[in-house]
């Protein structure tokens, strides 16, 4: 019988690999950036943000998809701090910062 033996770092490794992106949200660093306009029938929300260190985008006004929970948090005007992501290769918020 072979035995293996594999370190702390490997172990956190393998474990990481297996989660989701979307679960990560939570240890990504969120971003600032200010409601432009909701479009809450469509799922959409336009943003005027900061970089988006996680997906290599530099500062600019785009439009993301949310969930209507997240929508229905979003003000226009208000600034907020949030977590994007690629969800089914769409542009998506996928946390806010309470």
């Amino acid at each position: 019988m072979k035995t293996f033996i594999v370190s702390a770092a490997m172990a956190a490794t393998l474990t990481l690999t297996a989660v989701p992106t979307a679960l990560l949200a939570q240890d990504e660093a969120y971003t600032k950036g200010s409601v432009k306009a909701i479009d809450a029938d469509a799922g959409k929300v336009t943003l005027i943000h900061e970089e988006l260190e996680n997906l290599g985008m530099p500062a600019m006004t785009m439009v993301f998809r949310a969930d209507p929970e997240l929508i229905a948090e979003m003000e226009e005007g208000e600034e907020i701090e949030f977590v994007a992501d690629r969800v089914e290769g769409k542009l998506t918020v996928v946390e806010l910062k309470e």
